[in-house]
């Protein structure tokens, strides 16, 4: 097969699809790989770390989209890439649709075959592909937060682990998952005082087992959140549906319950987001304020440490990328049904029932 690896072009986005290492796997298994000259500089890796090992590089992105059968990169396509796919051609990322009609009536349109790195789901329900960003982002939504609670980034100016003597800030982390967890343990390594809540029992249960004492567990529910506000300095959104929309837990109304300079950081933002108020932001400006309250809602936070990130990435999608390419897509998800989960779009048809159902779209099952 053929497989192009192209330079992601979202804002300050600095991840590449598949590190040397990856493409080198694929080269010896005797299928050609194609990679956009620069694709990985951001993420520390060379033109010539992939040349040697026998990658192919081609100018352009336009190059990279007509040479292969499969694409493997990171982030869903934006605007100027929707024109370049085709139909038929496998495309595996992170696509998170159920946040993006425009994205979703595009793909559809293309004809292509759009396997969601977040859809692919194994039988305990665990998501592989979703786990390695998630376990980034969920430390560095603390690690933001953070700085955004210093002054000059208008937050209320806390230190988040304080010091002796001074009472350190307060860290509400709505969601128990992968994200959960890890904010969790880097907002107590931190030294901040932190509460986690869940809608699950045994989760809350097994989290109470496993993280430090500084943090606390508490059911989920509208009335035990807005209890906390009033005395939260950073809350850590982390709620998923996989492949469904975000409800808001934190809905414009609330925001009142906070003091100023209270930071929201919104990981959910990809999936439409937790928090009434969110919007989707940037690295290059990543916060805005809403009565008084700063929203971080980067919809690609580990894009901002990419060697880790495309690292941690590529160690979990290269089984499932040789799988595509050596049985071809079909095949690979008949033989893996977590893989077949993975599809979302296929031939025009919407086959993942969560994005179907957010946008009222025919929903056809996915026929192997």
């Amino acid at each position: 097969m053929i497989i192009g690896v192209p330079k992601e072009i979202k804002n300050n986005e600095n991840r590449v699809g598949m590190t040397p290492a990856g493409v080198a796997e694929l080269v010896k298994r005797g299928h050609t790989v194609y990679v956009q000259q620069t694709a990985g500089a951001n993420s520390g890796f060379t033109d010539e770390d992939y040349t040697s090992v026998g990658a192919k590089m081609l100018p352009t992105i336009e190059d990279v989209y007509a040479t292969a059968d499969m694409i493997v990169k990171v982030k869903e396509p934006i605007a100027p890439e929707y024109k370049l796919i085709r139909r038929g051609q496998v495309v595996f990322t992170y696509f998170h649709f159920a946040a993006d009609r425009a994205l979703t009536e595009a793909m559809i349109a293309s004809g292509g075959i759009c396997i969601a790195y977040e859809t692919v789901e194994l039988p305990d329900h665990s998501l592989p592909l979703l786990v390695p960003m998630s376990e980034v982002a969920g430390r560095m939504s603390v690690q933001e937060g953070a700085r955004f609670l210093e002054k000059p980034q208008g937050g209320k100016g806390k230190l988040l682990g304080g010091v002796p003597g001074v009472r350190p800030a307060r860290v509400l982390i709505l969601g128990g998952g992968i994200v959960g967890c890890n904010a969790a343990q880097m907002a107590a390594g931190m030294g901040a005082e932190v509460m986690i809540t869940d809608i699950n029992l045994a989760r809350l249960r097994y989290l109470s087992e496993v993280l430090p004492k500084n943090v606390k567990t508490l059911y989920s529910s509208a009335h035990n959140i807005r209890m906390e506000l009033p005395t939260i300095d950073l809350v850590i959104g982390s709620v998923l549906i996989p492949g469904d929309k975000t409800p808001h837990l934190i809905t414009r109304d609330m925001l009142s319950l906070m003091k100023p300079g209270t930071v929201l950081v919104d990981v959910a933002i990809d999936q439409g987001g937790c928090f009434e108020t969110s919007h989707p932001t940037t690295h290059s400006d990543p916060t805005y304020i809403v009565d008084g309250i700063v929203h971080y809602a980067v919809a690609n936070i580990p894009g901002a440490v990419p060697f880790t990130s495309t690292m941690a990435l590529t160690n979990a999608t290269l089984p499932y990328t040789v799988a595509l390419a050596d049985k071809g897509w079909q095949r690979a998800c008949k033989d893996n049904p977590a893989l077949a989960l993975g599809v979302n779009v296929a031939d025009g048809k919407v086959v993942y029932k969560a994005v179907a159902d957010v946008f009222g779209l025919p929903y056809e099952q996915l026929a192997l």
